[in-house]
């Protein structure tokens, strides 16, 4: 009866939180709970044909707490519907919380894998962390295992740092990651089962070599064409340059893994997007053979001016991924994105000489495809201010900086709460550069050189500040196709 109550605890308390969330930065197409936290994607699947996605969330407050499984599901990647929360602590072996993990489709059983965390000394960051179980039937009610946790502790190489399971199968067994740490050494571990319940530990997959941080957490381990991807989230890795910016950082490795010997052999570590708020991504394959990613769209440490409004949190859009064939991984996205198109939005510009153009869109959720023609570029720099207001004290620009050959994004007059340039080095093949924008009411995904140059930030202007320009400096830039739609509001569509 215990579980049950503290379900119906969160649920209630989410319901009275709701009722206080205000609205001027709620996203309009992006996944979020209703009120209170989120990190984390978790347990990403497609099941009996509808994708489901849960998060990591502190229903009772917009502030990390004691973690719960979020859950919203989909049949197209675009309109979510809310479920119940799925996990709340209730056993002594979670009883700080429920930690990132995976899901997988048992045959017809929707099963959570997922992180007991417990608290020894939270000040000195001595935890005590176990991998668990749930399962469903119906995919919204979650039975934990009674024999939980069925790992309940870390190997010899690890530490109780020991958290975040991705789970797969195959072809009799199934296999899981972990990621860990020993002292100041970030490492992902293997184990396989027959039956998801009794693990055997195979040893260490990956690790630092002292430069790639003191903790890999959400890693995640698939097949791209004939090569193997691990993705993980590094926490530790000292800024180098324009490189590894944020707090913490999320990227890959791509190699050659052996089944039979345990080898993977890999190159180095990139980073997957270049923005201020992407860490944690997850990834599932669905019907179609996609691999399609999500990430949590923050960063820890960072101001989230929408907790005074009763909320904090949100994923980003599906991205699907592809590996070109010098080993990098592009993110574009999901083609169903084309559904939130609610109008086409005629505009016409193809020239931008030393000047800024205000095209009179004012419109909070938007969609950019535009190509800028670099063979006779003269200017210095050009690009599109978003969110902009009728003085130029506030505006969001994504930019391209000629003479070094960089993509950009300055939140420097964003609004509230935010600041600092993200930038990538683009290497494109042919003379245009592309790039492809999501635009919501607090975030900016910019999707540029098919999707090799990716930038992911969180923005919070005034509500007034509508304006959207292009501009070019010290020079000229010629435009070839230019495509704006208005996007639909997926949550108010859903009330």
């Amino acid at each position: 009866m215990l579980k049950v109550n503290k379900l119906q605890q969160a649920e209630e308390a989410l319901r009275n939180a709701k009722e206080k969330v205000k609205g001027c930065y709620r996203l309009g197409y992006h996944i979020m709970a209703p009120a209170g936290w989120i990190n984390d994607p978790n347990g990403l699947i497609q099941f009996k044909g509808e994708y489901h996605v849960f998060y990591q969330h502190h229903p009772y407050s917009e502030n990390w707490g004691p973690m719960h499984w979020g859950h919203v599901k989909s049949k197209d990647l675009v309109h979510w519907e809310h479920l119940p929360i799925a996990l709340a602590p209730t056993e002594a072996y979670e009883k700080d919380g429920c930690f990132s993990g995976s899901a997988v489709d048992d045959n017809g059983i929707l099963t959570l894998i997922y992180t007991g965390n417990i608290f020894v000394d939270r000040e000195k960051d001595i935890l005590d962390q176990s991998q668990c179980i749930a399962t469903s039937t119906d995919g919204i009610h979650f039975i934990k295992e009674a024999a939980n946790p069925v790992i309940s502790k870390h190997p010899e190489e690890g530490s109780g740092h020991f958290r975040d399971p991705k789970v797969w199968k195959h072809k009799d067994h199934w296999y899981m990651i972990v990621g860990t740490r020993k002292e100041d050494i970030g490492k992902v571990i293997l184990y396989k089962s027959k039956d998801l319940r009794q693990w055997e530990y195979l040893g260490v997959l990956a690790e630092s070599d002292g430069t790639k941080g003191y903790m890999w957490e959400c890693p995640d381990f698939f097949e791209i064409g004939v090569k193997h991807v691990l993705l993980f989230s590094p926490q530790g890795i000292e800024a180098e340059g324009e490189k590894y910016q944020n707090l913490f950082q999320t990227g890959y490795i791509v190699g050659d893994f052996n089944y039979d010997t345990l080898e993977f052999s890999y190159g180095e570590f990139q980073e997957l997007d270049y923005g201020h708020d992407f860490y944690a991504v997850q990834t599932l394959i669905d019907d179609h053979g996609r691999r399609i990613a999500i990430g949590w769209m923050d960063m820890w440490e960072s101001p989230m001016p929408t907790k005074e409004h009763g909320w904090a949190g949100a994923l980003t859009l599906p991205r699907e991924l592809s590996l070109t064939s010098d080993g990098k991984i592009a993110m574009n996205p999901v083609s169903e994105l084309e559904k939130l198109r609610e109008k086409s939005i005629e505009l016409f510009i193809d020239k931008i000489d030393n000047e800024s153009i205000d095209t009179g869109i004012k419109e909070e959720l938007l969609e950019i495809k535009v190509d800028f023609l670099l063979k006779d570029v003269t200017a210095d720099e050009f690009g599109i201010k978003l969110r902009c207001n009728h003085d130029g004290t506030e505006e969001t620009v994504v930019g391209f900086d000629v003479p070094s050959f960089k993509l950009f994004i300055d939140r420097e007059k964003a609004g509230k709460g935010v600041s600092g340039v993200r930038k990538s080095k683009v290497e494109l093949k042919e003379g245009t550069l592309s790039l492809h924008i999501y635009l919501d009411r607090s975030s900016v995904e910019v999707f540029a050189n098919d999707g090799l140059n990716v930038l992911t930030s969180r923005i919070y202007p005034h509500t007034s500040s509508l304006g959207l320009q292009f501009y070019a400096k010290n020079g000229t830039v010629h435009i070839g196709d230019l495509n704006v739609w208005k996007l639909k509001d997926i949550w108010k569509e859903s009330k």
